[in-house]
């Protein structure tokens, strides 16, 4: 059971980032293409929305891009400059 648990909390670590960004995403799109909507209205960039979806959207990449990463070089599958640095004795 505790380790369904963990497992769940794992997935769900991965999956809100993840909801994050794509919400970032689509309000950055709705945001850049909302002036080009209706002809009777000024065409304008809803600002606002534009700058929040671009932080969410580089806040949960940078997560699960940083995740991804510290993940592989614990297992020794990034390349040799990316490998943490030992000290010399």
């Amino acid at each position: 059971m505790k380790n369904t648990l963990m497992r769940f909390v794992a997935v769900m670590l991965l999956v809100v980032p993840g909801a994050m960004a794509t919400y970032g995403f689509l309000s950055m799109k709705d945001a850049w293409f909302a002036q080009f909507g209706a002809a009777e209205t000024e065409p304008h960039i809803q600002w606002g929305k534009l700058i929040i979806g671009f932080v969410l959207f580089l806040a949960g990449t940078a997560f699960i891009g940083g995740w991804t990463f510290f993940r592989d070089r614990k297992r020794n599958y990034v390349a040799p400059r990316f490998k943490a640095k030992r000290k010399k004795q």
